[in-house]
């Protein structure tokens, strides 16, 4: 049953925006329901649950490219009305014609309240308990979860309507430690696209884990610095792919030829056994989608082919002024916001060489195993990030632990200088957040490990 039917006349607000779409107007309603909640146990104490709650729609027109907005939140006759006033319209409207809905992605029942409150903050209290046990070291800890549901039912002008129900969870465990008048810090999150019972089972292994990435730290030694051969482990460091290369090819930036990419279609901008993809099709993933928020289906989206780029990343908006189709990607913070080209899932597909081969090539470099905070310059592709767990590599040997180590480059260079691209290929523990024009959604990244041959290392060591 559609949700919105149980809160307003859906199809009397549907009625009274089809007059926005006239025949030289593209567009959509967007409406949309969320609820939230945030839990949170800090050194054992009960912080104050935030909850939240939020409705309404968004009324877009736009031709050519101009684009006009309105938002409200009532869902009301009356708000519908006043909305068709800021966009204007004509006499021409479409005919809405309801889509079948495709295999679910994600479950799409309710969950917020398949675990009680009490059960939540137990649970939260219990992994907090568990780092103080663990380790005599720890002096801060916080334990966090973090849960939407939103529905969404999105009608465009050309007739396409679809419905969505898109739950998504998340737990973080943060951690501080003190060894030796030493303190470093250490965390772990993970969640995606289902209900809190897939995620609860996870909190002994976030505790330990984000409690092993402090303790390391109390060993590390200074970063040296220079250029040097880097190898990346699997995982969440494909966020350095995410930033340096994906925002790089997404449509808006390709039109306005504000990237490094935009005139690089059909041309190697990486290494022949560099594959990138966007994938909003996965199961259960963060960045994971049914529909995107123009209502198109969601697909995997090849954009780099070995070595060679082959596609971008469209909303309805750029592909109608680039004279291509969207590919599922037009994405929006809320019902307040107009959907933009975004990534979903972003990863670079696994190869044939082996973790131990990568590092046995290189005599004297880093392995980077995690990142953390990055900046990254989206004309240019110039990027600098720092690594949240590194090591030095000694004659084919993984050695110290170190701190205060950056990777400084730019996309384009980072792409061709990879050699050798790992058979562990893995997505993220499912934490990502990505932020563009003022607008945050969830994604996903990944890669195998890979070998660079070269690119600069920031620190303070010799």
């Amino acid at each position: 049953m559609d949700f919105f039917a149980k809160i307003c006349d859906v199809d009397e607000l549907e009625r009274l925006a089809l007059p926005a779409f006239t025949s030289g107007n593209h567009g959509e309603l967007f409406m949309e329901h969320k609820e939230g909640e945030v839990l949170r146990v800090e050194n054992g104490k009960v912080q104050t649950p935030q909850f939240s709650l939020s409705r309404g729609f968004g009324l877009r027109v736009f031709n050519g490219e101009t684009t006009r907005y309105s938002h409200s939140s009532m869902l009301t006759g009356d708000a519908i009305k006043k909305a068709l006033e800021v966009v204007g319209y004509g006499s021409g409207c479409c005919d809405v014609a309801a889509v079948a809905k495709p295999s679910l992605l994600y479950s799409d029942a309710y969950f917020l309240d398949d675990i009680s409150l009490h059960e939540k903050i137990n649970f939260l209290k219990s992994v907090d308990a568990q780092l103080h046990e663990l380790s005599p070291n720890v002096r801060h800890s916080v334990v966090s979860l973090a849960a939407s549901w939103q529905v969404v039912s999105i009608m465009r002008d050309d007739g396409r309507k679809v419905y969505d129900v898109r739950p998504l969870v998340r737990l973080s465990v943060s951690v501080i430690v003190e060894k030796n008048g030493l303190m470093e810090s250490g965390a772990c999150s993970g969640g995606g696209r289902y209900s809190y019972n897939s995620l609860l089972s996870k909190g002994e292994y976030f505790a330990k884990e984000a409690l092993r990435q402090a303790e390391v730290k109390l060993s590390a030694v200074p970063s040296p610095a220079g250029d040097m051969p880097v190898v990346l482990g699997n995982g969440w460091t494909g966020v350095l792919l995410h930033e340096a290369v994906g925002h790089g090819l997404e449509g808006d930036a390709i039109r306005k030829k504000s990237s490094a990419f935009y005139d690089s279609l059909g041309e190697y901008i990486a290494a022949k056994n560099v594959t990138v993809v966007d994938d909003g099709t996965i199961q259960d993933r963060r960045g994971s989608l049914n529909y995107d928020d123009e209502g198109t289906d969601t697909q995997r989206n090849v954009l780099i082919e070995n070595g060679k780029l082959v596609g971008f990343l469209q909303d309805r908006l750029n592909a109608n002024l680039m004279n291509t189709r969207s590919t599922g990607n037009g994405r929006r913070e809320s019902y307040e916001h107009l959907p933009l080209p975004r990534m979903t899932n972003t990863f670079m597909l696994g190869g044939d060489a082996e973790f131990e081969e990568m590092i046995q090539r290189v005599s004297r470099g880093v392995f980077a195993k995690n990142f953390g905070g990055g900046q990254v310059d989206t004309t240019s592709g110039k990027f600098v990030f720092s690594a949240s767990e590194a090591y030095l590599i000694e004659n084919g040997k993984i050695t110290a632990p170190l701190k205060g180590m950056t990777l400084i480059g730019d996309g384009p260079s980072v792409l061709k200088n990879i050699s050798l691209v790992g058979n562990d290929f893995a997505l993220d523990p499912g934490v990502g957040m990505c932020g563009k024009n003022g607008q945050w959604v969830p994604v996903g990244v990944g890669e195998p490990s890979v070998l660079i041959d070269r690119i600069t290392v920031g620190g303070s060591g010799l």
